[in-house]
């Protein structure tokens, strides 16, 4: 019997989560600034206020020999150094002040006399008593980081400011002076946000592929003309991996982050879907084996709608849009309707799911190939086509993909075919997230053992490379797939996709 037909429905994502401390630039150039204290840490918060350009005055009985040698170093603004005790006045027309006196009830009153003069204040090691915290800073300027930990771990927060200066290319900063000199003549040359979105996409891409050029007048003119005529949008096929997010690649995350429209599928997860920029419309495409589905020419006519609307539109698979993804029939709808297609391939769950076992797809002497099918054709049922002698070839990995319905005729061929029923296979459901699940078998026990796995995308894995696989995974499968430097990485990508 035929399942219904879905139709495409438009979902919210999620939004922020709870933000510990909210994350704000102040601009202080030209205004006026306060530090009541001369120790070594009041002389580097001066330091800091001056390299944003502010005019510093350093009031304190005592100062120490860092406060005095930061009045001849301030690298942008000014500082000044008052040897006297503070008084109210001091505060009058600061636009920041920095409060750093040993005493609790003095420190206290201080801050009190300077929120009531409209200054912003920070007490130096009393978080009780401040209105804004210093993080962790990456000085690329006019490109600024700032990391908070809430307090919780300073040195985490410093490590992973050197983490993410090494993913910075210093010659980034010309092209972020030269975004400030062209935002004007770009927003009175190009209409409407959704080209001038693309304009600044372009920019972005140039910049990080040569960031090392200063950039020129031909860049700029060259970037305008990119964008001359264009209002139809395109289509960007999507992987978003097996389903742990931090397996994603950057291209995928890039293009979540410049997306107009996201159409997606069951699979998808809610923390992949979390990558797609905030402004973004979301629409679930729903195409789950053997349960209600969009049909295909539905999602193609939408997908080619937006895109002639002139909007970016990602189409975000499970896995990689190219194996078993419906991909052909996108790309060739999106070809057909004269708009651009791209396709950002994925790790697909087979990857995924032999890195958590810890085993290889390929393995020398043993398995020289690899063979990826599907485990049920159009009509739901195990394709007639599907090669028996293919299946039963010891020197052959064969990952199939969706085959819990079809799994007995499947391996009632391939052991017709002459396939041994003592051949290693793993069966795994929900393969890198949270609710995995796998067994690890025999093809004569296969049937019997993904019958008690629980509901969810399923995978099998059959042939020799599978006897090395370990029931408990690799010793590195325990933390997340992504962790240190590949999530510095993925942290990095997040905050570069929204700097224009």
């Amino acid at each position: 019997m035929s399942q219904p037909d879905r139709v495409p429905e438009e979902t919210r994502a999620g939004g922020l989560a709870p933000l510990a401390v909210l994350p704000v630039f102040v601009r202080l150039r030209g205004r006026r600034a306060v530090v009541l204290g001369g120790n070594a840490g009041a002389a580097w918060k001066a330091r800091l206020l001056a390299s944003a350009g502010a005019h510093v005055d350093v009031i304190a009985t005592d100062l120490s020999d860092e406060m005095r040698e930061t009045a001849g170093v301030a690298p942008d603004g000014s500082v000044a150094l008052h040897q006297r005790p503070w008084a109210a006045e001091d505060f009058h027309g600061a636009r920041f002040v920095i409060v750093a006196p040993e005493e609790a009830g003095e420190a206290r009153r201080a801050v009190d006399i300077a929120r009531k003069s409209g200054a912003i204040v920070n007490a130096v090691d009393r978080p009780e008593l401040c209105d804004v915290q210093f993080g962790a800073i990456v000085n690329r300027s006019p490109l600024v980081v700032g990391i908070s930990t809430d307090g919780a771990a300073p040195v985490l927060a410093q490590t992973l400011r050197s983490k993410i200066e090494s993913l910075i290319p210093l010659g980034l900063a010309g092209w972020l002076d030269a975004a400030k000199r062209w935002r004007g003549e770009v927003a009175a040359r190009i209409g409407g946000m959704t080209m001038r979105r693309a304009f600044w996409q372009r920019f972005a891409d140039r910049a990080f592929a040569e960031p090392d050029r200063r950039p020129t007048r031909d860049d700029l003119d060259d970037l305008l003309a990119g964008g001359a005529g264009e209002g139809a949008g395109d289509i960007t096929l999507v992987g978003a991996g097996p389903g742990d997010p931090e397996l994603m690649t950057l291209a995928a995350v890039r293009a979540l982050r410049s997306a107009d429209v996201v159409l997606y599928d069951d699979l998808v997860s809610d923390d992949v879907l979390a990558f797609a920029r905030r402004e973004a419309r979301t629409l679930l495409v729903g195409k789950t084996g053997h349960r209600p589905s969009c049909r295909q020419d539905d999602i193609n006519a939408l997908m080619v709608g937006l895109a002639r609307q002139g909007k970016r539109v990602v189409r975000l698979k499970s896995g990689d849009p190219g194996v078993f993804g419906r991909a052909t029939e996108e790309i060739a709808a999106a070809r057909a309707a004269g708009v651009a297609v791209a396709i950002v391939p994925g790790v697909t769950a087979a990857q995924g799911a032999a890195a958590r076992l810890g085993v290889s797809l390929t393995e020398r002497a043993v398995a020289r190939r690899v063979q990826y099918v599907t485990g049920h054709d159009r009509d739901g049922r195990l394709p007639a086509t599907l090669d028996g002698a293919a299946l039963a070839d010891p020197s052959v990995t064969t990952v199939v993909y969706m085959p819990k319905k079809t799994l007995p005729a499947l391996v009632a061929r391939a052991c017709t075919a002459g396939l041994p029923p003592t051949t290693p296979a793993v069966a795994v459901v929900n393969a890198t997230r949270a609710g995995e699940r796998h067994v690890i078998t025999t093809v004569g026990a296969l049937v019997e053992e993904v019958a008690a796995l629980p509901a969810g995308p399923c995978l099998v894995m059959i042939g020799e490379a599978m006897r090395s696989a370990r029931r408990d995974g690799l010793a590195a499968a325990s933390a997340p797939i992504g962790s240190g430097d590949n999530a510095c990485m993925a942290a990095m990508q997040n905050f570069t996709a929204r700097a224009f």
